[in-house]
């Protein structure tokens, strides 16, 4: 592989690299490995992502995207001068098998099963077709997170004759195709199945049908018209022809020559059936890696039909994208639970992430995930509050909106103001949004027991009697600490639960210091009063 002349700091990035164990490097490792078996080091590299646009985005369509962005970054820095594609492929001609739950007009789009999704009618009335609305928020929804990618249509591949050279040796391969499919099918699916899905002139629905001749010279297969039983003849080229699911992603990895491609756990037999039937089409199938599904709530997996999971839309209501993006980096092969209490972790967790980052020798910085969200390029990190910080004071004083919020913000950090600081800002907006959708429904307010009354009393006592201005977070963090070994408790986590149970109504939170650095000295003794005055402390 030939590389480019390189500075110190260029040379030290790829020593990194090369030893990196973040997954994607051990991943463009294999890309590398590959380039160098093939003898050719200096061909450019195609990655590729799919999407089913029979129903709209989601979580798990960015989540394949990002990582495949991630390994695409991680493999540019090992291999400095080669050129790398990513294409979001769009299988759009695909049947319409049924209607989604999701969408309006669904006795209209009744009408229209089995024919491909860009010849049914926009149930959303904004495009030509569905496909053509799907692919639409598709292209929208990645472009709003930046990222950098081709969009492909199935649609526009098969008619346009990108895949008729392909086409036709799946048709000359046709026997050995049916070898590798045939076991894994149902006795009963296995006297019906065929790779090659006619497309009916006479119905336009995309055709579950067995082939009655195949004719590789001519390259044409005939079939019986379900209704009439009339035999036609139609070419496997221009559109005429669709390939079942399996049958076409092998041939469209062996037609575009696709170098990398990720799938979920749930699809690893379905990549081996692929990879063999690439194999018979004379090219070598992509690398690429099995993820986890994600889990819901109850450990259960997420299913779309179910809506048991959350959705992009809803993790966005409450935290940043790069948040998002930390949670799909973070051990890819592991099922996670996919549901809002993970939220509030995932943004401190990368706020933690890049104020660390700076001190990082090149070694740490490859194994950290911002260097990954940000394709190497990491923002300064400048966010005086975590997340878990703002959700407390945002109970504490029942905010109905961020400026609420902003009020006390300004007395912790007297520089910061929502033009400054506008990731503050931003944070700001998501702690209000979380607060009234999770915490409020959530909070349970105890009363304090007699030791907890005890040392709250004393606790109150010496917060009115301190110089407020000059105490340090980590200093009222001592004095509370303090407090609490001062009295009889057990265990001073019990000292410290306490305090959010009686206070805030909730079993835990941030460092209790910096909450009262935040809040207020004044304030948090005038909530300890109320709370032993045995006050409402839900109301404001």
């Amino acid at each position: 592989m030939s590389v480019p002349s390189q500075n110190a700091s260029e040379t030290a990035l790829l020593e990194a690299a090369q030893v990196s164990k973040a997954w994607p490097f051990e991943e463009a490792r294999k890309l590398v490995a590959r380039l160098e078996k093939e003898g050719n080091p200096d061909r450019e590299i195609l990655f590729e992502t799919g999407y089913g646009p029979s129903g709209l985005p989601h979580i798990g369509t960015f989540g394949e995207v990002a990582r495949t962005t991630m390994v695409r970054h991680a493999f540019e820095v090992l291999a400095p001068g080669v050129k790398t594609r990513l294409l979001c492929f769009s299988d759009d001609m695909d049947g319409l098998r049924k209607v989604p739950t999701n969408v309006p007009n669904q006795e209209m789009l009744a009408n229209y099963i089995n024919m491909p999704l860009t010849k049914v009618p926009d149930p959303f009335g904004t495009h030509p077709s569905f496909g053509e609305h799907n692919n639409a928020r598709l292209r929208a929804f990645l472009d709003s997170f930046g990222f950098e990618y081709e969009f492909a249509s199935s649609t526009q591949y098969y008619t346009s004759g990108r895949f008729n050279q392909t086409l036709l040796k799946v048709l000359d391969k046709f026997d050995d195709i049916m070898m590798i499919m045939l076991p894994s099918l149902r006795e009963e699916r296995q006297q019906t199945y065929s790779p090659i899905l006619p497309v009916s002139p006479k119905t336009g629905h995309v055709l579950l049908v067995p082939l009655v001749e195949r004719n590789v010279e001519k390259g044409t297969v005939t079939y019986a018209e379900p209704d009439t039983g009339e035999l036609v003849e139609v070419p496997v080229t221009g559109g005429h022809c669709k390939l079942q699911w399996k049958a076409d992603w092998a041939m469209r990895w062996a037609a575009l020559k696709v170098d990398y491609e990720m799938a979920g756990k749930d699809l690893i037999d379905s990549i081996k059936l692929a990879s063999k039937i690439c194999r018979v089409l004379g090219v070598n199938p992509p690398e690429g890696f099995n993820y986890e599904l994600f889990l819901d709530h109850e450990g259960k997996k997420i299913s779309k039909s179910k809506g048991n999971g959350l959705s992009i839309e809803d993790w966005l209501r409450y935290a940043s994208p790069e948040s998002l993006q930390l949670f799909m980096y973070q051990a890819p092969r592991t099922g996670k639970r996919l549901y809002f209490d993970v939220i509030p972790k995932n943004v401190d967790e990368y706020l933690a992430f890049l104020s660390a980052y700076p001190k990082q020798e090149i070694k740490e910085q490859l194994g950290n995930p911002v260097w990954h969200i940000h394709g190497g390029h990491p923002p300064q990190a400048n966010m005086p509050i975590s997340f878990a910080l703002l959700l407390n004071l945002a109970s504490a004083c029942h905010a109905q909106d961020k400026s609420v919020l902003w009020g006390f913000i300004r007395r912790y950090a007297p520089d910061a103001t929502p033009e400054n600081l506008p990731k503050l800002d931003l944070l700001a907006g998501y702690a209000v949004n979380y607060f009234h959708d999770f915490v409020v429904p959530a909070k349970t307010y105890r009363r304090a027991s007699d030791l907890e009354a005890t040392a709250l009393a004393d606790l109150a006592g010496k917060l009115e009697t301190l110089d407020h201005e000059k105490m340090t977070a980590e200093e009222l963090q001592t004095l509370v600490y303090e407090v609490g070994k001062a009295h009889a408790f057990d265990n001073l986590r019990d000292w410290f639960r306490g305090l959010y149970e009686v206070l805030l109504g909730e079993e835990q939170g941030p460092r209790f210091g910096s909450f009262v650095a935040l809040y207020g000295v004044k304030e948090t003794a005038k909530l300890i009063r109320r709370a032993l005055a045995g006050e409402d402390l839900s109301k404001s």
